[in-house]
């Protein structure tokens, strides 16, 4: 919101103003290239001494150390003292009841894998003399439609030829020689009978509950088929139709417990190969995922650790502590229980904190004569780096094209800045400009000198605020707060904390009217970096729970920061004020203190013109705030206006209360006129000497003006012209200058017209105002406002405000009863009424 009335006024066409002059000299070529040049020097050193072997690129040579030298890291060290100050430092501890509650997820995912491996747990579940345990584990999984098939193949084979010694030796040939058709790629074999027929090597068996979509037989289906085949070769049919029952049984069961361990998991980790599994490979597999389990526990899983990283080391932990065909297993139930159970210890995290704040020692590099530094092709780190930069060796040059790119950013930022105070600081000198200048190269200063908290930010925002305005303030500040972090190495989080506080300090200041008030703003930008500060860190640094006791540390000191700048602003700015000639709505209401010594002068040695003063600044005051121009300095300008009358305050009528005209008695309307405009003369002497400032000085000569003294110009004529002489009016003019400013020709005016409206007794508003509009109507014609920027409608304003100020202080008073007034009378009442 603010930047956009900032944007639209700028954006605004300007007013010709009397003062472009001012302007002009306030921005002159010479002061623009020493603006530019001193904040580039001062902001952009990096750039004109930039390291050729910098941090993170490759060497292109071998270097040597020249010198045996032992190096201090400062950035470094800086920035752990920091980080241990911060809470960037934390210590875990093991949450019990996450353990607690990986422990009970494991126990149920182990306990669903024994139930199922208890249903399956007869194995084998026929004498491998009929069946090998290979066959028996192959038929149990098979689905149904193979299961089907292979008894019926069982079955034709036995049809083709009759049971037999010599059939069983023909079967068992043929058996074989099919086994060596199996295939590379995918083990299955061709095996002929009456239904199926040739395909890729495959044998197809119709499949009717399948739309009579082939089943293939594979190498492991015709072992079952040749052991199945030979047994009932052997055997009775009821000996055989039992091995098909026990088969069976062991399907069905096996079935049960594949949907246990497939079907009853909220996220699976078990697949039918657990079935498969030797009771003592499932022993150690369990025995193993309870070790790695609580090696990892006792190690903690830290919340901030990705968990694709930490699932990664699973492998490693479970390799050789479970079979190898267990191992994927083991790694899946173990990504499905493991859980991060580390927690922050405040209280362990508090101490460590204290303690590394003091324990932090200076990072050190030592390096001795002739040791290599750095290896041709190697990456130069920050030790490297720091050895280089002692010893010289990292080559630094000025780096042109950052060079100009920055000198171009600082040349748009000065434009900015001028381009701002044209708009709405047109009558800019330049000593302004150099006290704007100075302020801002006081920033790069401070970061050069490496001083602690050495943002000034909320110091140059106070200043500039109180001397120029908010606008100029926040403009400054903003340009100084983007410009120097990009040539110079700053914490970005503090920059941005003081940045926060001096705008704050800006937009603030200049409505400030006592040194108390702006002592309570520095409170205040305290208040606010600090602020700033903490809630910055909490977004870009610290969490929830270190934040209170790691973090409150930093943002009382920054908060302190603010404040002492603040105390820093509050000090220097009395003499800034006298050394630069500035007003501030703060020295303003100190220099109209009745209580300076001019002006108690002034009510002592000059009464009636003091009186007169206070008039005229009523009248000036109201006029001012009605056409917004500068009340402050109005009220303040008018009350030292007249102090030239001390010099003689017999010489003015107001101060004669009755007694004899001094003039009267001179009787030399030359002599006369000298006393009187030497109250102008006499008053600009007494303000230099009590410094005051030039533009309270400027109300002294300008409410005068040029304007004739025309009751001695007059006497003086009517002399001449008996003794036939010619009179130069300028001898009965005053010197001048007229008012150059809006605010001065309204203590002109008000100072006109003060007589006149004294001398009104009886008269009604409309006689008031005639008279009023015919003062002010002399003075437009006598070409005094010319330069004052005043406008034909303003004086109107003015005449109308001059009036009411009249009548309030010209009001009516009920008339006391003369009875009232004697006190017989009135006891004498009170008798009468005690009687009755």
């Amino acid at each position: 919101m603010y930047l956009t009335r900032l944007i639209g006024k700028l954006l605004k066409p300007q007013k010709k103003q009397q003062t472009s002059r001012w302007s002009t000299l306030a921005t002159s070529p010479m002061l623009v290239v020493v603006a530019i040049t001193s904040l580039t020097a001062t902001m952009g050193k990096g750039y004109y001494r930039e390291p050729e072997l910098r941090e993170g690129i490759i060497s292109p040579k071998t270097i040597k150390a020249p010198d045996s030298a032992t190096v201090i890291d400062v950035k470094e060290t800086d920035q752990k003292r920091k980080s241990a100050i911060r809470g960037d430092i934390t210590v875990f501890m093991i949450n019990e009841s996450v353990n607690q509650s990986v422990d009970k997820e494991l126990k149920a995912i182990l306990v669903l894998g024994n139930q199922a491996r208890e249903i399956v747990a007869n194995f084998p579940f026929i004498n491998t003399g009929i069946l090998s345990t290979t066959s028996q584990a192959h038929l149990r999984q098979v689905s149904e439609e193979k299961w089907q098939a292979i008894q019926k193949i069982i079955e034709e084979q036995l049809q083709e030829r009759p049971p037999g010694p010599e059939s069983d030796t023909t079967t068992s040939s043929k058996l074989t020689q099919d086994s060596e058709k199996v295939t590379p790629k995918n083990n299955n074999v061709t095996i002929p009978t009456s239904r199926g027929e040739k395909l890729s090597g495959r044998t197809s068996i119709p499949n009717e509950n399948q739309n009579n979509s082939p089943i293939v037989i594979s190498s492991r289906d015709q072992k079952a088929i040749s052991e199945l085949l030979a047994y009932r070769k052997k055997s009775l049919y009821e000996n055989y139709s039992r091995v098909l029952d026990d088969v069976s049984q062991a399907r069905s069961l096996y079935k049960n417990a594949t949907k246990i361990v497939t079907q009853e998991q909220e996220n699976e980790v078990y697949d039918p190969t657990l079935l498969q599994l030797s009771d003592a490979a499932w022993e150690k597999t369990k025995i193993g995922i309870e070790t790695v389990k609580d090696r990892i526990l006792a190690q903690g899983i830290s919340p901030n650790f990705p968990k694709q990283e930490w699932v990664k080391a699973l492998s490693v932990q479970v390799a050789g502590v479970v079979p190898v065909e267990t191992e994927d297993l083991a790694i899946e139930i173990l990504k499905k229980v493991l859980q991060p159970n580390l927690v922050q210890d405040p209280e362990g995290t508090k101490k460590l904190i204290e303690q590394a704040a003091q324990d932090i020692q200076p990072v050190e590099y030592k390096v001795r004569k002739d040791e290599i530094i750095v290896k041709t092709g190697e990456k130069i780190d920050r030790k490297a780096f720091i050895l280089l930069e002692r010893f010289n060796l990292s080559g630094r040059r000025v780096n042109w094209p950052s060079l100009v790119v920055f000198v171009c950013i600082v040349s748009g930022a000065v434009g900015i800045v001028f381009i701002v105070e044209r708009q709405f600081k047109p009558c800019f000198r330049r000593r302004d400009n150099i006290l704007l200048l100075l302020l801002s190269l006081s920033a790069p200063l401070m970061v050069a000198l490496r001083v602690p908290w050495s943002s000034s930010l909320p110091a140059i925002g106070l200043l500039v605020g109180n001397f120029y305005g908010s606008t100029m303030g926040v403009t400054l500040v903003g340009l100084i707060s983007v410009v120097l972090p990009i040539g110079m190495d700053v914490d970005k989080i503090d920059w941005f904390a003081s940045a926060a506080g001096g705008i704050v300090g800006s937009l603030v200041a200049e409505k400030m009217r006592s040194r108390e008030e702006q002592a309570l703003l520095g409170v205040g930008v305290g208040l606010t970096q600090g602020t700033v500060y903490l809630l910055t860190n909490l977004i870009v640094r610290a969490t929830p729970e270190l934040l209170w006791y790691a973090i409150m540390g930093p943002v009382g000191l920054q908060a302190l920061a603010g404040l002492v700048w603040s105390i820093v602003a509050l000090g220097v700015s009395p003499y800034l004020e006298h050394l630069f000639d500035l007003i501030t709505p703060i020295r303003l209401s100190e220099l109209a203190n009745p209580n300076r010594p001019l002006l108690k002068r002034l009510a002592s040695e000059a009464p009636g013109t003091f009186q007169h003063t206070l008039f005229v600044a009523s009248l000036a005051e109201a006029a001012a705030r009605e056409i917004g121009c500068n009340v402050e300095l109005v009220r303040t300008g008018t009350l030292y206006h007249d102090i030239g009358k001390m010099h003689d305050p017999l010489g003015f009528i107001e101060n004669q209360m009755g007694g004899p005209n001094k003039h009267d008695e001179i009787n030399d309307p030359w002599v006369s006129v000298e006393i009187i405009r030497k109250h102008v003369t006499e008053g600009l002497v007494m303000a230099r000497r009590h410094r005051l400032p030039k533009a309270i000085r400027a109300f002294i000569p300008e409410h005068q003006g040029t304007m004739l003294i025309a009751f001695f110009y007059y006497q003086a004529k009517q002399r001449a012209e008996k003794e036939a002489k010619v009179i130069k009016e300028e001898l009965f003019r005053y010197a001048g200058p007229i008012p150059q400013s809006r605010e001065t020709a309204i203590v002109m005016l008000a100072d006109s017209c003060e007589a006149a409206l004294r001398s009104l007794k009886d008269a009604t508003h409309k006689d008031a105002l005639q008279m009023v509009k015919k003062i002010l109507r002399a003075r437009w014609q006598d070409n005094q406002l010319v330069d004052s920027g005043l406008t034909r409608g303003e004086m109107s304003n003015i005449a109308e405000i001059f009036v009411q100020v009249w009548e309030q202080y010209n009001h009516k008073r009920i008339a006391y009863p003369k009875a009232a007034m004697n006190p017989n009378q009135v006891k004498t009442a009170k008798s009468v009424v005690n009687s009755n």
